[in-house]
């Protein structure tokens, strides 16, 4: 897995003591873990700035799963990153409900979250749920289909059953659209995130994403079909990052230094999965109920997609507003949305475009 530069200040000596030096490592491909320290790695006004900011909450996707976009932001917390960016974050579980998300983090319950793709932010906008959108991981769907061998047309599965996680996610729809599917014949049932229920026969199709259920099915020994969304020309994003719009309208440099300080983990997650793993799992409570070698494979996989679909000359986390509007376009064609939107109103690159110079992530904070 390639890894990413880190771009240090020149100045850093002038800001921060030997103690804070000794957080920014010479390199996020370091085999250690920088040492946390209570010292500040950055200038006293932006500290000051970052400290106004308040307490920031940061609700997972789901869980302490070890995904891109909760994993590093596990590790910032577990690294001490945050403190060195004058951060007061808290992270709480979610449940896997990504739109209930969103709206905890429109009324201010919760600072950000991660909604899923592009495409939730803008079913979330449509919806009348006012969150910003600031950042995503991966540039291809992370959801999948998955279905018994003996299903070999999609159109089978009208008149059987589908499991999927509380709503059908939307790359899947436009999937089965395109291939003229009438969904309305498809039997919809809420599960939860056992696949077997699948080679079990209690449902014929599984909704799950590439970096989870597929994986535990191949451990298992059962075989499947995925049907993945990209295979028939439908674009998707997972890991999308959104804020509530007063927080950051409000607080610029703290929006940044949470996305620096994340960005920062993933790059020192990216060589030392297992131990980042570790960190969430002791969040977890430890124990067998957290399996720690399916996870370590959830980050490679999630990762290695992100590097994989990222354009070339682009750092993580970009928003990408063509993409965007493909998916908007699609949302449209699928009759999830009815018009296509202004998304430079509800999204905002600045925060990413401030913490890079070209592709290398600059650490710490000017």
């Amino acid at each position: 897995m390639p890894t990413r530069r880190t771009l240090r200040l020149t100045q850093v000596a002038a800001l921060a003591a030997a103690a804070a030096l000794a957080l920014t490592g010479c390199s996020t491909a370091s085999s250690s873990a920088p040492a946390a320290s209570s010292a500040s790695a950055i200038s006293a006004e932006r500290c000051a700035a970052n400290k106004a900011a308040g307490p920031i909450t940061y609700v997972t996707g789901f869980q302490y799963q070890a995904s891109a976009s909760i994993l590093d932001v596990l590790a910032a917390k577990k690294l001490g990153y945050f403190d060195a960016l004058c951060l007061n974050v808290t992270i709480q579980p979610g449940t896997g409900d990504t739109a209930g998300n969103s709206q905890l983090v429109a009324a201010g319950t919760a600072t950000l979250t991660d909604v899923g793709g592009d495409s939730d932010l803008l079913l979330a906008h449509s919806n009348g749920v006012d969150v910003t959108g600031i950042a995503t991981y991966g540039q291809v769907p992370i959801t999948t289909l998955m279905t018994a061998t003996s299903i070999t047309d999609l159109k089978q599965l009208e008149g059987t059953t589908l499991g999927q996680k509380g709503q059908l996610p939307p790359e899947i729809q436009a999937m089965l659209v395109k291939k003229g599917v009438d969904v309305s014949k498809i039997t919809q049932v809420t599960v939860g995130y056992d696949p077997s229920i699948l080679p079990r026969g209690q449902v014929q199709s599984l909704t799950g994403y590439k970096s989870s259920e597929p994986l535990t099915l191949k451990a298992a020994g059962d075989t499947i079909t995925q049907w993945n969304p990209e295979d028939y020309g439908i674009p998707g994003t997972f890991g999308t990052v959104v804020a509530n719009p007063a927080f950051v309208k409000a607080n610029a440099t703290a929006t940044q230094d949470f996305l620096r300080a994340s960005f920062h983990a993933y790059d020192y997650c990216l060589t030392n999965a297992s131990e980042c793993v570790g960190f969430a799992a002791d969040l977890a409570g430890g124990g067998a109920s957290y399996d720690v070698d399916h996870n370590v494979q959830v980050w490679q996989t999630e990762t290695a997609l992100v590097t994989k679909s990222e354009p070339a000359g682009t750092p993580l986390g970009s928003l990408n507003t063509t993409l965007m509007a493909k998916e908007a376009q699609f949302l449209l064609d699928s009759k999830q949305l009815t018009a296509l939107p202004d998304v430079s109103t509800f999204t905002d690159p600045s925060f990413v475009s401030a913490i890079y110079t070209g592709t290398d992530l600059i650490w710490p904070a000017p």
